[in-house]
């Protein structure tokens, strides 16, 4: 079968993955392989393929938000048919057994596994993935429009979730892209009042048109002082200002797995209990509620497509701030 493999981390303008024939996947037990229909391109990945994120094994095939048909099942596996419609999404394994595991947090497991960084992911015509790992999905939801869902979406929600804001509280998005897309959303569904701060002209007409109250620049000042806030650019300048916008006893959850640095700041934008929290992965729960609550909102997404033997162009697009919503690869 063909995948788009990383031999290399390389910036992007290099096109560090390179088309490659490999042997076709066979399930072990437990394990199902899926016909991949389309994956999603995320952040994650761009910092996977230029080596901002340290590999875990080389060669790789990235890709964690994938969609696609069960085509064949491993040993020990009841709960899966071949034909049925799963995904799969950045957590590809836990040890089940550690506290982090036994007390709902398999996001912290120190033994967790990821796609796309330890497991081959979906920038392939078919992968592996654990059977209790994979994602349920309704035959009602376009393959374009649930890719970004399957990290984007769900990161997005357990942002929301980290940052404590309450139906109805005041709510900064920090960064406009394709997570936050679908996060204001589920914060709008929440009847919050959503501040976005973008530096892209096109981004803050989108949030107004997505029900944000406001949308403005770095440079301007917030109407008012926020109960939460998440950031969603890989820069700690973002999350200083971020924090600088919070009300008393606020949290900024800070939505990435790199970051460039936090540069030094005074004490007091911290003081009086304001909290800055960071986002770690996310759990099968996370995945199981934000796609109920993606159906009952329901969820639009926008997804600029590419066949998957393009995925160092739609990689670099991302990069370059030219994706149009979510880039997605199709097979």
């Amino acid at each position: 079968m063909r995948v788009e493999q990383l031999l290399e981390p390389a910036p992007i303008e290099t096109r560090p993955l390179r088309s490659a024939e490999v042997a076709e996947p066979v399930p072990g037990a437990g394990e199902l392989v899926l016909d991949v229909a389309a994956c999603g391109v995320c952040r994650t990945d761009l910092q996977l393929v230029e080596g901002d994120l340290a590999v875990r094994r080389l060669p790789i095939v990235p890709g964690h938000q994938v969609v696609g048909r069960v085509s064949a099942v491993g040993a020990q596996v009841e709960d899966w048919e071949i034909g049925a419609r799963a995904g799969i999404g950045w957590l590809a394994g836990t040890c089940g057994r550690c506290v982090f595991c036994r007390s709902g947090r398999e996001n912290l497991c120190p033994d967790a596994r990821f796609t796309g960084w330890d497991r081959d992911g979906g920038y392939a015509e078919r992968v592996l993935v654990r059977a209790d790992f994979a994602l349920a999905l309704p035959d009602d939801l376009d393959d374009l429009e649930v890719a970004p869902l399957l990290c984007g979406g769900i990161i997005g929600y357990r942002a929301l979730k980290v940052s404590d804001v309450a139906p109805g509280g005041r709510l900064g998005l920090f960064g406009f892209g394709a997570s936050a897309l679908l996060a204001i959303q589920v914060a709008v569904h929440w009847e919050c009042e959503v501040f976005v701060v973008t530096r892209s002209e096109t981004d803050r007409r989108r949030a107004l048109r997505l029900g944000a109250a406001w949308a403005g620049s770095y440079d301007d000042h917030l109407p008012a002082a926020l109960d939460a806030a998440v950031t969603f650019a890989p820069v700690g300048d973002v999350v200083v200002a971020a924090l600088r916008a919070l009300d008393r006893g606020g949290v900024v959850a800070v939505n990435a797995i790199h970051l460039d640095r936090i540069p030094e700041f005074p004490y007091e934008p911290l003081w009086l209990e304001r909290q800055i929290r960071s986002v770690a992965n996310s759990t099968r729960e996370d995945a199981a509620e934000f796609l109920r609550l993606a159906r009952e909102i329901p969820i639009r997404t926008v997804a600029d497509p590419y066949p998957f033997t393009q995925a160092n162009v739609a990689l670099l697009r991302l990069r370059e701030g030219d994706v149009d919503g979510a880039a997605v690869l199709t097979t």
